[in-house]
């Protein structure tokens, strides 16, 4: 599933450039998601007790990154672990510059990777707190001012694929198929910050009433 996920967030960071790109939450090894990536930097933002490498320790909702500073944000599934996942979103929001990228992975509510992680006490992944869907995330982001650019579905395979477990390969993660008609389990969504600048607009200047023999000459308007 990582190497899927990899491949299809390969296709989605084509056209992303700039310096930096921040993966916030912390999805298999460290650096799984990221080889496609085409910007000169990448940083990858873990939470504290995360077992593998990080560049920062830090709690997705407090980042110790100065604002407007990022070309694009990866969240992961980062959101499905998050006690408050607004709060993660302003948080990205204010580091991310003007025109930036986000890319959001998540599982759909009503799928069957996502009925699954509903009927599973400790979560599926383990300690999944909530299945968001993409219209509630699609909300939020227009209501801070993004522009949702593209959204992708995956995932066309149950939680007990047997194929998973063999490693069949990527294809039928990525796209639905006559040995895979299950609907989609997951989404990527792509949104961009949007800078929207103020027009000025000038002042219309009123002309002189005409004075006759010392009066004003009068208008056509009526008042009510």
């Amino acid at each position: 599933m990582l190497a899927a996920e990899s491949e299809l967030l390969g296709e989605a960071l084509e056209d992303v450039f700039g310096w930096e790109l921040l993966q916030v939450g912390a999805w298999g090894s460290s650096r799984d998601l990221l080889s496609g990536s085409r910007t000169r930097r990448q940083t990858v933002v873990a939470p504290p007790g995360f077992p593998g490498e990080a560049d920062i320790i830090a709690r997705p909702s407090q980042l110790a990154v100065t604002s407007d500073s990022v070309d694009a944000a990866l969240l992961p599934h980062t959101l499905e672990f998050a006690s408050d996942p607004y709060a993660i979103i302003r948080e990205i929001d204010r580091v991310l510059v003007g025109e930036g990228h986000l890319l959001v992975l998540g599982f759909r509510p009503w799928s069957v990777w996502g009925m699954r992680a509903r009927w599973s006490r400790s979560g599926f992944p383990p300690g999944m707190r909530r299945v968001l869907s993409e219209r509630r995330l699609r909300e939020w982001l227009v209501l801070l001012g993004y522009e949702v650019v593209a959204q992708h579905s995956y995932l066309y395979c149950s939680p007990w694929s047997k194929g998973l477990l063999k490693g069949e390969g990527t294809g039928r993660i990525l796209r639905r198929g006559l040995t895979h008609p299950l609907p989609a389990s997951a989404y990527l969504l792509k949104a961009r910050k949007r800078i929207y600048t103020l027009t000025p607009i000038r002042p219309r200047f009123r002309e002189k009433p005409a004075v006759l023999g010392g009066l004003v000459k009068p208008t056509t308007r009526s008042r009510l």
